[in-house]
């Protein structure tokens, strides 16, 4: 939840817009889906097309510069790693000067995001997440991922989709005018953004071609780009179950480069055109991860405490000093716009966003300023939260019912949405229970809010999966999350003296 994302509610939305929605997920994509881990709209517009070579970063057109700016916006902004820079940059110039355009200029970007994603923009530039950093496990892996983007702008995919473009962002604008409509309108702006990341079949799969023999060119192991889809599917498998499909269509790098298993299959086709898959050995692929392993030893794992993060049914902020606990039995979700809940089992859901309403202006009367209709008059009421002053009300749809809490916190207030399916009062009551956890944070609690990290462990003999997983800082399913943090097939054993990623405090 992005501090720099606070909105100012002027416009007017509707609870109707929920009546053309029947299964349980669709709570979630029209209550919550506005935020994801997908990429923002990157509008390749005829403006942004630069020049092969940009001399400079601040010589490149406004548009460009517009977009590199919500492209930061929407990631945390940039990871600052030196050495990760360092590694980043110099297998990117390994892959230029192997690829079909070794005089087009790239510029690459880490972005401080948990999200496994990585795109680029039509002239050059490159962005990668250290979520993605931190799931590779060798080079070769991430070299695979590069080559890829590189393949779309060398192929001008982006370019041949500019009127595409052109018209999601005008949609895009559009909907963002209508200003907070946590239903219609974010889903909308939520699918504006997936059709315009989305390449279509055939560009994924010249960019895995083009990617694959730009890396196998450049001294990579080509196979590479089937270890890190695979781990990506695996991935994305933990992810849905993790979060019991509290945004299940997010959009991270499998939603804008699907990883069917077709394009596995073709990618493993692709590689076997440079070389024989069992060309290197045991040593070679040893030495090659333990290169990357150095690089990446300490990375940050996770949601970064500066942007608030997730523990269990808690959600804490340090740097806006607050948290709050979600009612039994909810999945919580962190995203750059709001933070996301849903209840196992589904039927429940919550979204916890900061609104900026005028000082002189009640927060009664911003509940029944217009922003949300079919508010009940009898239900508007004046609270008290742990001594801030709030507001509640509760709203009826066809189909879903909603109980809405507003905090104001500072200069800004703090905005709970509650949907129920079938609104009772045990249900309201633990609504009036998570809402009372609200609570500003102590100085301890603030000072002790430190990030995971991954760090490299070695193998000792009587060592398993199963013990060192018990040794990582992750409370759900940690063996699973193991196994896919390195590499690892279902019943695959681990060999002493090998190194592994562990999530640490």
């Amino acid at each position: 939840m992005n501090v720099g994302d606070v909105t100012v509610q002027r416009g007017r939305s509707g609870i109707a817009g929920f009546r053309a929605w029947h299964a349980g997920a669709a709570i979630v994509a029209l209550l919550l889906a506005a935020c994801t881990s997908s990429p923002p709209p990157v509008a390749p517009q005829a403006a942004v097309v630069a020049p092969v070579k940009p001399a400079a970063e601040t010589e490149l057109p406004a548009a460009v510069q517009r977009e590199h700016q919500r492209i930061l916006a929407a990631y945390g902004g940039v990871y600052n790693d030196p050495r990760l820079q360092a590694m980043l940059e110099q297998t990117v110039e390994r892959l230029v000067a192997a690829s079909e355009k070794p005089d087009q200029h790239y510029k690459v970007t880490m972005l401080n995001s948990q999200s496994v994603n990585a795109f680029a923009l039509p002239t050059g530039q490159i962005y990668v997440t250290r979520g993605l950093i931190a799931l590779a496990n060798d080079e070769s892996e991430l070299a695979s991922v590069l080559a890829h983007e590189m393949g779309h702008v060398i192929a001008r995919h982006a370019e041949q989709r500019e009127e595409e473009a052109r018209n999601a962002d005008l949609a895009s604008r559009t909907i963002t005018d209508v200003v907070s409509d946590p239903e219609v309108g974010a889903l909308a702006l939520a699918k504006s953004k997936l059709k315009l990341v989305n390449f279509s079949r055939s560009q994924e799969f010249e960019a895995d071609a083009l990617g694959i023999g730009i890396a196998a060119r450049a001294g990579y192991d080509p196979y590479g780009a089937v270890r890190f889809l695979t781990s990506m599917e695996h991935n994305s498998d933990l992810k849905a179950q993790q979060s019991g499909a509290i945004n299940p269509a997010a959009p991270d790098f499998l939603s804008s480069h699907p990883a069917t298993p077709e394009r596995i299959t073709n990618a493993l086709s692709n590689a076997r055109q440079y070389r024989a898959p069992a060309a290197d050995t045991p040593a070679d692929l040893a030495k090659a991860k333990a290169t990357y392993f150095g690089n990446i030893d300490g990375i940050v794992f996770g949601e970064d405490p500066s942007e608030g993060f997730v523990r269990g049914r808690r959600f804490l902020h340090p740097k806006l000093g607050f948290t709050f606990t979600a009612p039994d039995g909810f999945a919580l979700d962190n995203t750059a716009q709001a933070v996301l809940g849903v209840k196992h089992g589904g039927g429940q859901a919550l979204r916890l966003d900061v609104v900026r309403v005028p000082a002189e202006q009640t927060l009664a009367a911003y509940l029944t300023s217009g922003w949300i209709e079919n508010i009940d008059p009898a239900t508007v009421d004046d609270i008290v939260i742990n001594g801030f002053p709030g507001a509640t009300a509760a709203a009826k749809g066809d189909q879903w019912d909603f109980r809405l809490y507003a905090i104001r916190y500072g200069s800004d207030v703090y905005r709970f949405i509650f949907a129920t399916k079938h609104r009772t009062p045990e249900i309201d009551r633990a609504f009036r229970e998570s809402i009372g956890t609200f609570r500003r944070m102590s100085l301890a609690e603030i000072e002790q809010a430190k990030p995971l990290h991954l760090v490299v462990a070695t193998v000792a003999p009587g060592d398993t999966v199963e013990k060192l997983a018990g040794r990582m800082a992750v409370t759900d399913r940690a063996v699973e999350r193991f196994r896919v943090l390195n590499g690892l097939e279902p019943g695959e054993k681990l060999r002493p003296g090998s190194e592994v990623k562990i999530v640490v405090e």
